[in-house]
């Protein structure tokens, strides 16, 4: 790996000069990333609030919020404190201990997800050689804390809400797992870091959409139904279900109900990014731009211009999808269950099945373009 600009070791070191003990420095890093992570989320759920409110008033030809803040962007902000001053109400003869478990066990697997999410060679916080596999099994745990709110709730349209979030993520957490097999045979590698490693060279021509273009098509549909986006949303939806598993909810439980799709339709769309756009590559190869410049490729200035661009363009990637899918949510009608399961099940899993063996044939056939 280029070793590039080396946050962890930058800030011990600082630390270790204003005469802190090297085991305290440490000490003082390892919270840091962690905090860093929630704040950085929580900004993102708050920036696609704003976005999706304007986007949708855009669609429907109305202006939107703009009265808190220029253009309203303090109105994600307004709505948050809402929420937290709002009164808990706890319907009777709920199980207590489950109703309150449910929404936190929905929201901390898909912080803990950002783990693994990279925005440059050194800026990530955990760099484990089976980070896709880390993230799809935290994202199965969410469907269990649908299920929990559902039974808990003491209502029938909460639980068939959380029965059908259980349905949902199981028909669709298969051929997702399928179409990453595929990217992960291709990079020899379950490592998000090297996933993007493989990607780079070629600039644009190298990423994985070239060479995965129906995984990433499943990917994306099985990332917007695990994100229960419209027009996958039936767990909660409203004119079946009032709101499904949420219904009986108010105040912040039902808010971390919100931040937790906001949260996971941010890291679907990284992690779309890292999988099949290159990542952190600009379209053209930095090192390549560098010298036409006459930058030297370890020339401090080149790996700042290179970290800037990494994650600016790892933001950029994502947040065009989550454009695309706040334009879907606007054009699409909602499917209905069985068609949901249908699509699940009768099409995308023996799809991915396919793509998943063509790969492999592909890997043995050119080996130098699909990772031999």
């Amino acid at each position: 790996m280029n070793p590039g600009i080396d946050l962890q070791g930058t800030f011990i070191q600082s630390l270790k000069d204003l005469g802190i003990p090297s085991g305290a420095a440490k000490a003082i890093w390892m919270p840091l990333p962690m905090f860093l992570m929630i704040i950085g989320a929580t900004v993102g759920v708050l920036v696609v609030v704003w976005l999706e409110r304007k986007i949708s008033a855009a669609a429907q030809q109305r202006i939107g919020p703009e009265f808190a803040g220029p253009l309203g962007v303090l109105q994600p902000v307004a709505d948050g404190l809402k929420l937290v001053f709002k009164e808990d109400i706890v319907p009777a003869k709920t199980d207590r201990l489950l109703f309150t478990l449910g929404p936190i066990i929905v929201v901390i697997p898909v912080f803990l997800s950002y783990l693994i999410v990279p925005f440059g060679q050194n800026l990530v916080i955990a760099n484990i050689s089976v980070g896709v596999f880390l993230w799809i099994a935290l994202s199965s745990i969410a469907p269990i804390g649908l299920l929990m709110s559902g039974y808990s709730s003491n209502n029938k349209y909460s639980l068939l809400g959380g029965l059908r979030a259980a349905a949902q993520s199981i028909s669709y957490e298969i051929p997702l797992a399928l179409s990453v097999l595929a990217i992960a045979m291709m990079s020899n590698s379950l490592s998000t870091i090297d996933i993007v490693e493989q990607q780079s060279g070629y600039g644009i021509f190298s990423w994985n959409i070239w060479r995965q273009p129906v995984g990433f098509i499943i990917f994306w549909i099985a990332a917007l139904a695990e994100c229960e986006r419209l027009p996958f949303d039936l767990p909660e939806a409203e004119e079946e279900l009032v709101a499904g598993y949420q219904t009986e909810y108010s105040g912040m439980k039902f808010g971390l109900f919100y931040i937790g799709s906001y949260v996971n339709l941010v890291l679907s769309a990284l992690l779309v990014a890292i999988l099949y756009l290159g990542g952190w590559e600009f379209p053209i190869p930095i090192e390549m731009l560098g010298s036409w410049l006459g930058f030297n490729e370890a020339s401090p200035m080149l790996q700042v211009i290179d970290a800037s661009l990494g994650i600016t363009m790892t933001l950029l990637k994502a947040y065009f999808l989550i454009f695309i899918a706040v334009l879907l949510r606007w054009t699409l009608p909602r499917v209905r269950i069985d068609q949901l399961l249908n699509l699940g099940w009768k099409f995308l899993l023996p799809v991915s099945l396919v793509n998943l063996l063509l790969t492999a044939a592909l890997k043995l056939a050119f080996p130098g373009a699909f990772g031999g």
